[in-house]
């Protein structure tokens, strides 16, 4: 199975998924072509960290009544030093280096946008994530081959509405399956 830039979509870690870092994740796929894949992990919090701190941390100020209160996520093993904002780009200011991936889906590492943040100019449906999922040419393929990735057309409510506890289920519930209804599902026999 294969799909194409136009059909980015959500992949989500199947029920006999065993990687101790993907196992019920839900990935947002920005990026995919001949070259590799590049997306997020949207459902993995990341414990302790606070987008206002992080906001603060970059030496920004912001007013006390500002709400910029957003899930701040683990979005993959790769470079957890870096940043992300995942946002409705519908409303409101973006930065230039935006990138688009679907109606109300957009992700943009711009310093601006954290700026806008800041100043409560920002969108308002938003996460952060820290660091990204990433794979090699073929890499992904292959793990869509093996069973370890269901994909799942775009959906923005999963993304911004659907409690993060939940976007793992429910992201298999848009195809029908329910993994408590899985009975043995990828069990090695000794």
């Amino acid at each position: 199975m294969s799909f194409s830039a136009p059909n980015l979509g959500i992949l989500v870690a199947s029920p006999s998924m065993r990687c101790s870092f993907f196992a019920r994740t839900v990935v947002l796929l920005v990026e995919h072509s001949d070259e590799g894949s590049f997306g997020f992990v949207v459902n993995k919090p990341a414990e302790g960290v606070a987008f206002a701190k992080i906001l603060r941390d970059m030496g920004l100020s912001m007013s006390d009544e500002l709400d910029v209160d957003a899930p701040v996520l683990i979005g993959g093993p790769v470079s957890p030093e870096t940043g992300w904002v995942v946002f409705d780009p519908s409303g409101g200011e973006k930065p230039e280096d935006t990138v688009r991936i679907g109606e109300s889906i957009a992700v943009t590492a711009s310093f601006r946008m954290l700026e806008l943040l800041a100043d409560g100019r920002g969108p308002e449906r938003r996460l952060m994530v820290l660091g990204y999922a990433g794979w090699g040419p073929g890499q992904l393929e292959n793990e869509m081959r093996e069973g370890s990735w269901i994909p799942v057309d775009r959906e923005s409510g999963l993304l911004y509405e659907t409690p993060m506890e939940e976007r793992w289920r429910a992201a298999l519930g848009t195809l029908g399956i329910d993994p408590a209804r899985m009975v043995g599902f990828g069990v090695a026999s000794a």
